[in-house]
């Protein structure tokens, strides 16, 4: 089975974006996060927002399963 990435639809804090890595790298989503929010501090937080932001628009959100 192929391993696909998309945005949570559970485990959101924004748009799902971090989360949805975390699920696909099988990593709890919240070392990802905080990772991200250093990494974001790091960088005068400018170039991660825009990173976050293309990442929302181009990363699919994940299909309604009932």
């Amino acid at each position: 089975m192929e391993k696909k990435l998309y945005r949570s639809a559970t485990n959101k804090v924004l748009g799902g974006v971090l989360a949805g890595i975390g699920e696909y790298c099988e990593v709890d989503p919240t070392v990802i996060r905080v990772i991200y929010v250093i990494l974001t501090f790091f960088t005068a937080a400018f170039p991660g927002l825009l990173i976050y932001l293309i990442l929302l628009l181009m990363i699919p959100k994940s299909p309604e399963i009932y």
